[in-house]
């Protein structure tokens, strides 16, 4: 049995129609010039369809993949465009209904009403999150404020004054928060009671200490500019992965290197193709996330099939030493080991014609005993479980920097 979402006769119809309406955009017009879309009448016909990857996107700079008239678009969102030409989104008005459809579910999901009050840290603008958190929370009927990132001191007051209970951030930005609001004693009079977190994969440690501090139920919600934003697939009360909305998409699940699907329950990369996507629709795009498919039925009832909370990203490795680097590893090692913290930094250097990795990482608040020999057992643990020697620096709590955004975890110098 491999991963990914049951192809139907529906679907195939839907993926037929998506790919006529994608045809009509100068980018699958070319992508998909010899391409019959009556010819895909079985999954091993789509399953034979090239993939589309992020540079085919920027190559269609500015609106190549615009697939109706100029004059039927609404809106615009767009990728940060930090590595070459940014990725430009076009939206019609069923775009933007279908995107706040999706996310008003994900509040349900959630267990968000009407009678809450959603803090919206993520930003605006062409990123399309902050505006995402803020259509699902309007559709849903509950009080948007739309703080938008930075400015903590405001963040905090608006938090009291305004009584929110909804947090919507990156797991970056909540963590700064939590710890703001600790070291100044106001846990008593915050009432936020659930925190809606996405944008970058996080560890458990990192996770316990939000929840923990915040006092909040932690959901995991997942998206991407090319496939609305977020709000297309969330977690539930169960915490056993994501609910992906697959009314609106249909997934796979790949082995990165060798494009064929994976077995189910097997990790691999996440594939999304858009089934009612009118502005920009996609077919077989490589999101690069790393997820797996989560088997059996959920005990929250959903009968939308679930991924597993995101691994890493397939562009995110790095080889040392002729050893594949995912954050996630080194996640998962740190959280085996008492008396360090969830934050942490890898440098990695090239001198004297070698690779020298150092591993920075956060003691926990309550950890008193000798730094030297929490280092060494990360060092050792570090080569058991991944595989090289590394140096271990521990640092005290607060030390290494923290975003507003996104973290970054691994800084390769060596180019």
């Amino acid at each position: 049995m491999v991963s990914g979402v049951e192809m139907t006769e529906q679907t195939l119809a839907e993926i037929r129609e998506n790919i006529r309406s994608a045809k009509k955009g100068m980018f699958y017009k070319k992508h998909f010039a010899d391409i019959d879309p009556e010819d895909i009448k079985t999954e091993e016909d789509f399953l034979r369809l090239p993939f589309t990857e992020k540079a085919d996107l920027r190559d269609a700079y500015p609106m190549g993949l615009c697939a109706v008239p100029e004059d039927d678009i609404v809106r615009i969102h767009s990728s940060s465009g930090t590595t070459g030409s940014p990725v430009i989104i076009p939206y019609t008005k069923k775009d933007i209904d279908d995107w706040a459809i999706m996310f008003k579910r994900c509040y349900e999901t959630a267990g968000v009403t009407r009678e809450d009050r959603v803090h919206i840290t993520p930003g605006y603008g062409l990123w399309t999150a902050g505006i995402g958190f803020q259509a699902g929370a309007e559709l849903l009927g509950a009080m948007a404020l739309p703080m938008g990132p930075g400015n903590t001191d405001k963040q905090i007051a608006m938090m009291i004054d305004m009584k929110s209970t909804v947090l919507t951030a990156t797991s970056s930005y909540a963590l700064l928060l939590a710890e703001k609001i600790t070291q100044r004693g106001l846990r008593d009079k915050i009432h936020l009671r659930k925190s809606l977190i996405g944008s970058e994969r996080w560890g458990e440690k990192m996770r316990k200490r939000i929840a923990g501090e915040l006092g909040v139920q932690l959901y995991d919600i997942y998206g991407l500019t090319e496939i609305y934003g977020p709000g297309i697939g969330i977690s539930c009360d169960f915490e056993c992965g994501m609910h992906m909305w697959t009314d609106y998409m249909f997934y796979e699940i790949i082995n990165p290197r060798t494009g064929l699907r994976t077995p189910a329950g097997e990790a691999g990369e996440l594939v999304i193709t858009t089934l009612c996507k009118e502005g920009a629709p996609l077919v077989r795009y490589r999101t690069h996330d790393m997820t797996r498919e989560m088997t059996g039925e959920c005990p929250c009832g959903l009968s939308y099939p679930r991924i597993d909370t995101l691994i890493g990203r397939s562009d995110d490795m790095i080889k040392v030493k002729g050893t594949m680097i995912y954050p996630s590893r080194a996640d998962e090692l740190l959280a085996t080991v008492d008396g360090v913290s969830s934050e942490y930094q890898i440098m990695i250097d090239h001198l004297n014609g070698k690779d020298i990795v150092t591993l920075f990482f956060e003691t926990a608040a309550a950890y008193d005993g000798s730094k030297s020999e929490l280092e060494r057992t990360v060092k050792e643990s570090f080569k058991e479980k991944i595989g090289i020697t590394i140096i271990a620096k521990a640092v005290g709590m607060g030390d290494l920097p923290r975003s507003e955004k996104k973290s970054t975890r691994i800084f390769d110098n060596r180019y």
